[in-house]
C-alpha cells in the first residue's frame, strides 16, 4: 500500500512540475491557434477540418509538447527553438543545428503539407507540429542565446517563487493573468487591415529575427536573481498579448498559403 501511495505522490509531483514547462504554456499556444482559426480562408479551413477530422487548431496546439516524453519522438526536441547570435544578420544553414531547429522545423512542416504525395498520417502530424512551432517562434526566448539555454539559466524570483526568465515568458505571466485561451484571443488589440498586413509581411526568417531582437531587449531588462512580480506584469504583459496575436495572424497566413 505504501508503495502505491509513494508512486501516486511521485506521479502527482511530476505532473505538477511539468505542467508549466511548455512553450507559451498550454493556454498561450491555444490562444495563438484560436486567433489563427478566425483568420483562415474558407479553403484552408475546409482542408484543415479534413486533416484534423473536425478538431480545432486550439485542440491540437500543444501536441508537439505532449509527445516530448515519448522516446519515439525524442528527435523533435531541438525543433522547439533556434539559437542565433545576437548580432547575426544571416541565418547560416550550414552552421545550423544538424538535428534541426525551429526554422528548419517550420520549413519541414510546410514542405510536407504542400506535398500531394504525403500520407494523411504525415499531413496530420506535421500540421499539429506546425501549429505549435509557429507559437514557439513568437515566444522571444525560443530565439534566445545558446549559452543560457534561451534564458533557462537566468534565475529570477517570480512573485516570490524560484523561476527563470524563460519560464516567466513561457507560462508565468499568462498563468498569473488567469484568463482562458479564448479570453486572451478575444482581448488582443483591434487592428486595421493595414496593421494586419504589416504584421504578416515577410517570412519565417524575418519573424525569427524579430523574436531574436525582442529577446535581446528582454535580456537587457532583467538581472539574474531579480524579484519580478506586479510591476513586470504591468510593463510586459501587453507584449505577451502582442506576440500571441502576431503568432496567430502569421500562422493563418502560412496555412492560407499552403491550402490556397
Amino acid at each position: 500500500m505504501k508503495s502505491y501511495l509513494m508512486l501516486f505522490f511521485i506521479l502527482f509531483v511530476l505532473q505538477f512540475s511539468f505542467a508549466n514547462t511548455g512553450d507559451w504554456g498550454k493556454t498561450g499556444h491555444r490562444a495563438t491557434a484560436e486567433i489563427a482559426e478566425s483568420h483562415l480562408s474558407k479553403k484552408a479551413q475546409k482542408a484543415i477540418d479534413k486533416i484534423l477530422k473536425g478538431r480545432s487548431l486550439a485542440f491540437v496546439a500543444n501536441y508537439a509538447d505532449d509527445i516530448k516524453s515519448d522516446p519515439e519522438f525524442k528527435q523533435y526536441g531541438p525543433w522547439h527553438y533556434v539559437n542565433i547570435d545576437p548580432e547575426e544578420e544571416v541565418y547560416n544553414r550550414e552552421e545550423a543545428n544538424p538535428k534541426g531547429d525551429l526554422v528548419q522545423a517550420i520549413e519541414k512542416c510546410v514542405e510536407v503539407l504542400k506535398d500531394n504525395r504525403a500520407s494523411k498520417e504525415d499531413k496530420e502530424f506535421y500540421l499539429k507540429m506546425l501549429v505549435h512551432f509557429m507559437g514557439d517562434l513568437h515566444q522571444p526566448f525560443h530565439a534566445g542565446r545558446s549559452e543560457d539555454k534561451g534564458g533557462n539559466d537566468i534565475q529570477v524570483r517570480w512573485f516570490g517563487d524560484g523561476s527563470n526568465i524563460h519560464r516567466v515568458w513561457d507560462s508565468g505571466m499568462i498563468n498569473s493573468f488567469q484568463m482562458s485561451y479564448t479570453e486572451l484571443a478575444e482581448n488582443t488589440r483591434e487592428l486595421s487591415k493595414q496593421q494586419e498586413e504589416q504584421i504578416i509581411a515577410g517570412n519565417v526568417l524575418d519573424w525569427m529575427y524579430e523574436s531574436r531582437d525582442t529577446a535581446n531587449e528582454l535580456y537587457a531588462s532583467v538581472d539574474t536573481g531579480e524579484k519580478l512580480g506586479y510591476e513586470y506584469m504591468y510593463e510586459r504583459f501587453p507584449m505577451v498579448l502582442e506576440q500571441l496575436q502576431k503568432g496567430g495572424l502569421r500562422l493563418a497566413k502560412v496555412l492560407n498559403e499552403i491550402f490556397k
